[in-house]
């Protein structure tokens, strides 16, 4: 990776995109310091410390930890992402966008990215105000009012669409990967966070305190070894494609592979899944306490972010996630009818329908190892913070797994704008 960027320096061209993206790292991280007027930041630190473990928890570490400290990116690019993910649902639902998105070409993809951004803004506007609401009822506000929601609410939702326009100049003018690269930047901001946290562990804990820490770092590097070399993995299917004549010239007869990524679906489920699985948790946050030895207070250990039923729930889920996200990124009977028309066909395996079968058989076994992978990312952090009893670790497998991720898509970004340079040479 040290390598690639310092290559990638070395050309002018990239070196610009790189000091563009840097740049826009810096605003983005200088918006994350800008707070919201009206609000008391110190009890809102204090009650989401508090719902780490919840949904709120997640959206802290999307953002950076802008979130606990209410600044005009405190929604950072949760908006972006949920409209992103909507879009691409209903671009499956409904005929209309799915035409757009297959037959619209250049302008159908303007058009949708387009919708994406409307979207955003209503997603914005939504999370906004429910954000607002909770400040309210917990009185986190320092004056309310007509006056004091309208200004609080239009900051978050212009920092949101602020962010989502940085994204896009990190596309057309960097390194690419705008919005994954800006979720990266958050994350990792919040290292001084962790490594303060590390130091009060091991004050309080004393030897046991820096015996856990080694086995954690040891933990954490082997999960990224896990993690990179699962991104890369992929299952290549052999493609033939027959002879045919045109005129009195012979076309086709090249060996191909049809390549299936194991995790194709990235870190989406977990983060559906999380969000899912911890409502509520989320929602018993909002509610009064149970009294001590009733059903409500059995109920709620029961679905408690560390207990053994949402370890069990929250796996299920990610697993059904991943089934559900390949079916939509990869459709074996439109790969078939594509490698017919094509002339193409895998060997021992007849076009049309027996093609489709053995795509498809093949996409439940690696969607099968990816989600399992995904699923022991995910809970192997919850299973350690509760033996360790740092509630902290609750999403640290998700942070692992979209920091290493990114790192390796700009890495490839990078590798693939060089390759397109040195074409670009040897044509001129």
């Amino acid at each position: 990776m040290i390598q690639t960027i310092r290559k990638a320096w070395g050309i002018p061209e990239l070196r610009k995109k790189i000091i563009f993206t840097i740049m826009i790292l810096l605003i983005f991280r200088l918006g994350n310091a800008i707070p919201v007027p009206y609000v008391n930041t110190t009890l809102l630190q204090s009650y989401l410390d508090g719902m780490s473990t919840t949904v709120l928890g997640l959206y802290n570490v999307m953002s950076g930890g802008a979130f606990a400290q209410a600044t005009v990116f405190a929604l950072g690019v949760q908006p972006y992402i949920n409209s992103s993910i909507i879009i691409q649902l209903l671009t499956i639902a409904i005929p209309a966008l799915e035409r757009l998105a297959k037959d619209g070409g250049e302008a159908g993809k303007k058009k949708i990215a387009s919708i994406t951004r409307y979207a955003t803004v209503g997603i914005a506007l939504l999370q906004g105000f429910g954000y607002y609401m909770l400040m309210r009822n917990y009185n986190i506000l320092e004056k309310t009012g007509f006056w004091p929601a309208v200004v609080i609410i239009v900051s978050f939702v212009a920092g949101s669409s602020f962010v989502m326009w940085l994204g896009e100049q990190v596309n057309e003018f960097g390194v690419g990967n705008g919005i994954s690269i800006i979720l990266f930047a958050g994350i990792l901001s919040r290292v001084p966070t962790i490594v303060q946290q590390g130091a009060s562990y091991i004050t309080a804990k004393g030897g046991t305190g820096w015996l856990h820490m080694a086995l954690l770092l040891i933990g954490i590097l082997l999960m990224v070894v896990l993690i990179t070399h699962v991104d890369a993995a992929e299952r290549r299917i052999p493609v033939q494609y027959a002879k045919r004549q045109v005129g009195r010239k012979m076309y086709g007869g090249q060996a191909s592979t049809l390549p299936m990524k194991v995790s194709m679906s990235g870190v989406l489920p977990i983060i559906f899944a999380q969000s899912i699985a911890s409502l509520p948790a989320t929602v018993a946050a909002f509610l009064p306490a149970p009294a001590e030895g009733s059903f409500g207070e059995s109920f709620l250990k029961a679905i408690d972010t560390r207990s053994v039923l949402y370890l069990v729930v929250y796996f299920l889920m990610i697993i059904g996630f991943s089934y559900f996200y390949a079916t939509i990124q990869f459709n074996p009977v439109e790969i078939s009818n594509n490698l017919k028309r094509q002339g193409g066909f895998i060997p021992g395996f007849r076009p049309g329908k027996p093609t489709s079968d053995f795509i498809a058989k093949v996409l439940g076994k690696i969607t099968l190892f990816g989600a399992i992978y995904l699923g022991i990312v995910a809970i192997a952090p919850l299973i350690v913070g509760k033996a360790l009893g740092n509630n902290s670790l609750a999403i640290g497998g998700t942070s692992v797994i979209i920091v290493v991720g990114v790192a390796l898509e700009t890495v490839r970004a990078l590798e693939n704008q060089m390759l397109m340079r040195q074409y670009k040479g040897f044509l001129e």
